[in-house]
């Protein structure tokens, strides 16, 4: 295809929590768009959204919707992109998904352009966009590995409930201030895939995120599991997670322990790396308390790592604090990254 100096790009779930900060994240890059579609499901069209101070119409998704897009952009669940999006590709269009609909389809690339931005270029119509909680740990542990090898990850999460969608953040709000007004909070959604009553998330940690699935993993620790092994095109790797939701409105922490191949390297050795590596900030100075936050990483670009130790019974063990905003980097930003990096590299 011709290089094009603007594309016609299509936000699907342009209303939800992902949705609506592709389209800052799009107005903030300045992305390069002819014509903009913001789709959503039939109760939400004909609402309005702004967009670079224009008022923009919401439209129900159909097949039709794609006719003319170049880039559609979803973010609307698993559901929707199945019913969805071949009937983009077929009408022309590259889609790049935040779901985990075509995560581990052979032939779909699962992309963060830090990482492995070339398998992009090997794409279908569809490329992936991975788990929130996957992205920023192959982000600050591929530049490792690639310096010195890697064969384990053992990784224990920390994550936002925005991960879980705007009626998350509500239910935490909401169960907070049942919770200092001495009332009985109330427990709805949360974990995603529950449709029954389940714990109180406020002033609580829980430790399932999604269904639970084989070996008493649930669904969202094998998404880490699998996919890491596939972003990083290493099949025999070595990784366990386990996923804890805990009531932060925004941002994923990971406390994440690694084995690395080569012997005699230095916490100083994996600062170095980690300093030079894109998108990744190191924050290490624990004596003065300088390290990553939830805090502080939210409404961040960046993947933030601090508490870098070597392991005192493992000599090529290392554990490391890995913080990065699960909205930004963790879902909206990564796919703009990857529209972006589809144009600049015509990859259409």
């Amino acid at each position: 295809m011709a290089e094009k100096n603007a594309y016609n790009i299509a936000v699907v779930g342009a209303t939800g929590a992902v949705g609506k900060k592709i389209l800052q994240i799009l107005e903030e890059k300045n992305f390069p768009i002819n014509e903009l579609k913001v789709l959503a499901s039939k109760r939400s069209a004909g609402k309005t959204i702004e967009f670079k101070g224009e008022e923009k119409t919401i439209e129900e998704a159909t097949p039709e919707s794609f006719n003319g897009v170049d880039i559609a952009l979803f973010s609307a669940g698993g559901s929707v992109t199945k019913a969805l999006a071949n009937e983009a590709v077929e009408r022309g269009a590259v889609v790049i998904d935040n779901t985990s609909a075509f995560r581990m389809t052979e032939g779909v690339p699962l992309v963060v352009p830090e990482v492995n931005k070339e398998d992009i270029k090997d794409h279908k119509g569809i490329i992936a966009n991975p788990n929130c909680s996957t992205i920023q740990m192959v982000a600050a542990l591929s530049p490792i590995k690639e310096t010195f090898g890697l064969s384990r990850i053992i990784v224990s999460t920390y994550q936002a409930v925005s991960g879980a969608g705007d009626h998350a953040i509500s239910e935490l709000e909401k169960q907070t201030e049942q919770y200092v007004n001495g009332k009985e909070m109330e427990a709805n959604v949360l974990p995603v895939g529950s449709e029954e009553k389940h714990y109180p998330i406020a002033f609580n940690a829980l430790p399932q995120i999604d269904v639970f699935s084989d070996g008493g993993y649930t669904q969202e620790e094998w998404k880490m599991i699998n996919e890491s092994k596939k972003i990083l095109h290493d099949q025999e790797l070595s990784v366990a997670a386990t996923c804890v939701r805990l009531p932060v409105f925004t941002s994923h922490a990971e406390s994440v322990y690694i084995e690395i191949d080569k012997d005699d390297v230095t916490v100083e050795d994996l600062w170095k790396v980690l300093e030079s590596a894109p998108g990744i900030v190191l924050q290490d100075e624990p004596s003065k308390q300088v390290y990553p936050t939830p805090l502080s990483s939210a409404d961040k670009d960046e993947v933030f790592v601090g508490r870098v130790r070597k392991d005192p019974d493992k000599a090529n063990g290392f554990h490391l604090w890995i913080v990065s905003d699960n909205l930004v980097k963790g879902a909206a930003l990564n796919t703009v990254q990857i529209a972006q990096s589809v144009v600049d590299n015509n990859w259409l």
